[in-house]
């Protein structure tokens, strides 16, 4: 079994996944979109690197504001997550993603990759720090026998 992430923008989805232990998760590509609206293309190559993956589960990056309220970018989110369900039949799971962008800039510039390889590859780092954000709550979760829901 295999978890995919993902990171959910206005014309990006950045694509991870987890090892088959569930233990970390691997950046794997930026999936671009000339549209917000044209995601016909996009939900087919989500739905085949799940076939190709074995994923079981899909975690998507869910932007909540930072005073915890549910904006424009989060309802998108929502709906994104049921298309996706709807189309591949695998479960979703909607994640807490504030900072994940954040995060994903500050590993990059530790790394000291330039600014134009930077917004190449930023999305597929935060859709790796989403999954792998989720991945370690798992494991922790399972440890002390809490129970799981949709929305973290």
């Amino acid at each position: 079994m295999r978890i995919m992430g993902l990171d959910v923008g206005s014309v990006t989805v950045g694509v991870a996944v987890s090892d088959e232990l569930l233990c970390t998760a691997q950046g794997l590509e930026v999936i671009r979109r000339k549209q917000e609206n044209k995601l016909r293309q996009t939900y087919a190559r989500i739905e085949a690197l799940a076939v190709e993956y074995g994923v079981e589960l899909i975690v998507i990056g869910y932007p909540k504001n930072m005073n915890n309220t549910i904006g424009e970018r989060a309802q998108k989110c929502e709906a994104f997550a049921e298309d996706i369900r709807r189309r591949t039949g695998i479960e979703t799971v909607l994640w807490d993603e504030r900072l994940t962008t954040v995060t994903a800039h500050r590993v990059l510039d530790l790394a000291e990759v330039g600014l134009k390889k930077k917004m190449a590859v930023v999305d597929k780092i935060a859709a790796a720090v989403i999954l792998q954000n989720y991945l370690d709550w798992r494991a922790n979760t399972k440890k002390f026998g809490q129970e799981d829901t949709d929305i973290h």
